[in-house]
């Protein structure tokens, strides 16, 4: 099944719904050329991220990818870019324009354990368990 993204008038995401796949054409409704049209909204993949479609298991898996990011609630949609956009989480993160996600000004250090972004610090925090 596709997930549709309805828009508000200022392109902010207010709902995502399940409906019909796009090549599921024997029972589109008369009068409407896609099913992006009948539900009045943006199709985006639950499995996109990035701009790459994953697999269950959370790798690349050659699937289509719909518009750069799974549509989330509160986000927006960017036209030009013809791309789901997150909200911005914090004010020193920084769009990516290839991704269209937001990244933070330190990366992410790479380690199994538990790590929250301090925006005071403008660093990444090892959680006390």
């Amino acid at each position: 099944m596709a997930h549709y993204a309805v828009l508000d008038s200022n392109n902010i995401v207010i709902q995502v719904h399940v409906g019909k796949d796009e090549d599921d054409n024997d029972s589109l409704p008369s009068g409407c050329s896609s099913w992006e049209e009948y539900y009045g909204a943006k199709r985006t993949s639950y499995n996109t991220r990035g701009g790459v479609h994953c697999g269950q298991d959370g790798q690349p898996d050659g699937g289509t990818p719909f518009r750069k990011n799974y549509a989330a609630i509160g986000g927006s949609y960017d036209p030009v870019r013809d791309a789901f956009i997150a909200p911005k989480p914090f004010p020193s993160w920084t769009l990516n324009d290839d991704t269209c996600a937001w990244e933070p000004p330190a990366p992410r250090p790479d380690t199994e354990k538990g790590m929250y972004w301090d925006e005071d610090t403008l660093s990444w925090i090892e959680m006390e368990i």
